[in-house]
């Protein structure tokens, strides 16, 4: 019996390859496994090799695995693409449709099995997919009836039959692959699961509710890769809370439609990914000087331009803190788990009213669009704050028709606010440089004021951010401590005990406030560690760089990769040793 193991369904786009991994998946988070998954998949809606990982466990899980236990292949190409990460004693279950056939140089189990055949014996070609995942739970040893619910969810709608047949299919599927290894069945089967009731989720989803849960009540964005599920997710939630989502036209639209809504009181973001960001320059740059609160999520892809839709990149980086022409204050938040993601959306448009300024959000695409089991969140933690908003007071009425100072220089940097048609309320609101009322003025001594007063807001934000460091720092003297972003904290998290087996003390920290960088913070850590190893999905360093610009003169060592892949524990492991063995030597 198996603690984990890891499984993968591959094939071509649009033949259900995802839905496939769903059904499979589901049935066993309800069962109380953890689940880690990954999604492999083209910048087309059909056609193109698409694969979906999943790694299972009785314990909680932190990443994708390294190898490969069972590959599901709908097409030869899954077996040619795929086959390299499967384990010695890995398994390949095939439609017998495409007569598969092993790989040279590879010697695993193939069982071919007519996924096609027997669902269309059943009454469609369609359900092969519900072939596999029956096939599927006989290796593993489960009862096809565990995917009962599963398949009502699905397809109760369209009527018991349905539901009926997609069962057959699981069931046939389950019992031709029994019949077929007869005494030469796998020894893949799992061990039972708690039974617990967690959540499956990706980063996105984690993101949309932690909007609702913060009371945001409109949201305008443009459909971009990976951010799409985010505007899914606000479509089917938002009009049950009196709220909205308007697509439009682009992101530039969608980003002054925010700030817009945000002056007006409602509480309003847009998301996006890297080339949408670019084109909300501007517009970061509008809620700056208006001081308007704006919530922008940014999912990281790979870029320049198009560049790699939807594969995994953080090289957003950079162009989140310096994107936007003059200076404004901005923030910069980094979660790394789906977990976080909730939590720190909801801190996000706290932030965002309290210092009346923009915050970005950054996920990358293995975190936007991962799937992984989270446990229930903690909805008393939600807690809304707006700052300096005035809403529903009475104003002291303004002496000779002076107007409202929306703008005041405060020792604070931040000013009272009020929504438009507050009585005693009026202001100018305009991008060019204004005085306390709003009203445009070029004069040098006002344009210093209002500066000072704008940067000033977040001199404190990095002593008051609650943990803008994630920190395992088990070593008051490590040999090397680790810094990640994102994503890559799972990586990190399961490849240092491999190291600390190597007899390496490792520490880790992951960054989760990027701007203002939480300088003292990292400092204290990098003080404890010999050496120091920076990991993130970018060509250039751009982490690294920003800890240089922050942290001062350190030796930093980079591990970088920009191949559309996250990273894996084992080669993260593997690289890291060799660096740290490679400093011995030269020592």
């Amino acid at each position: 019996m198996r603690k984990q193991l890891s499984w993968k369904v591959g094939g071509q786009q649009g033949e259900g390859i995802e839905s496939t991994g769903e059904i499979f998946a589901s049935a066993l988070n309800r069962q109380g496994y953890f689940l880690y998954g990954y999604r492999h998949f083209s910048s087309r809606i059909k056609g193109g090799h698409t694969n979906n990982k999943i790694r299972v466990s009785t314990k909680p899980l932190n990443s994708i695995s390294d190898d490969l236990n069972i590959l599901v292949a709908f097409d030869q190409e899954t077996i040619d693409v795929n086959i390299h990460e499967l384990r010695e004693d890995g398994v390949i279950i095939a439609d017998a449709k495409f007569s598969p056939v092993l790989t040279e140089g590879y010697d695993v189990r193939l069982f071919a099995v007519p996924f096609t055949e027997i669902a269309a014996d059943l009454g469609t070609s369609l359900m092969k997919n519900m072939v596999a995942v029956g096939a599927s739970s006989a290796i593993l040893g489960l009862n096809p009836d565990a995917y009962q619910d599963v398949v009502e969810d699905l397809f109760l709608k369209k009527g018991a039959t349905v539901v009926e047949k997609n069962m057959e299919a699981i069931h046939a599927g389950a019992n031709y692959f029994r019949n077929e290894a007869g005494d030469q069945l796998p020894d893949l089967q799992l061990e039972q699961a708690d039974g617990k009731k967690r959540m499956f989720m990706i980063g996105n989803d984690a993101i949309g509710m932690g909007a609702v849960a913060a009371g945001s009540r409109f949201m305008a964005a443009y459909p971009i890769t990976p951010a799409s599920e985010i505007m899914e997710y606000m479509i089917e939630k938002l009009p049950e809370f009196g709220g909205t989502v308007i697509q439009t036209e682009d992101e530039i639209a969608a980003c002054t439609m925010a700030i817009g809504a945000n002056y007006a009181g409602v509480r309003s973001f847009t998301a996006s990914a890297g080339p949408g960001l670019s084109l909300m320059a501007e517009a970061i740059g509008l809620s700056g000087m208006t001081e308007q609160p704006l919530v922008i999520m940014d999912t990281q892809r790979g870029g320049p331009s198009t560049g790699l839709p939807t594969k995994q990149e953080q090289s957003d980086l950079m162009a989140m803190i310096f994107s936007t022409h003059g200076d404004i204050p901005k923030i910069v938040m980094t979660p790394s788990t789906v977990e976080e993601a909730f939590y720190d959306t909801v801190e996000a448009f706290n932030l965002a009213e309290e210092f009346q300024c923009p915050v970005i959000l950054v996920t990358d695409l293995a975190l936007s669009l991962g799937k992984q089991t989270v446990e229930p969140l903690d909805f008393n933690k939600v807690e809304i704050r707006r700052g300096s908003l005035q809403l529903g007071e009475e104003l002291p009425e303004r002496v000779d028709g002076a107007y409202y100072k929306r703008y005041e220089v405060t020792e604070s940097g931040v000013s009272n606010r009020v929504i438009p048609g507050t009585k005693n309320g009026i202001h100018h609101v305009t991008g060019v440089e204004h005085d306390e009322t709003g009203k445009p003025s070029e004069s040098p001594e006002n344009r210093v004021a209002q500066m000072d007063k704008r940067l000033r807001k977040l001199a404190n934000l990095p002593k008051t951010f609650k943990n803008p460091l994630y920190v395992q720092a088990d070593h008051e003297e490590a040999d090397v401590l680790i810094i990640g972003v994102n994503s890559t904290r799972g990586t990190i998290q399961e490849a240092k005990p491999r190291l600390e087996v190597d007899g390496i003390k490792v520490n880790h920290a992951q960054i989760r406030l990027l701007h203002p960088f939480p300088t003292d913070a990292l400092k204290e850590q990098i003080a404890k560690a010999k050496k120091v190893v920076v990991v993130e999905n970018n060509a250039t360093a751009q982490l690294a760089n920003i800890i240089k610009m922050n942290v001062g003169d350190v030796k930093i060592e980079n591990v970088l990769k920009y191949d559309g892949n996250p990273f894996l524990p084992g080669e993260l492991h593997q690289t890291c040793k060799n660096l740290i063995e490679a400093s011995k030597e030269l020592v």
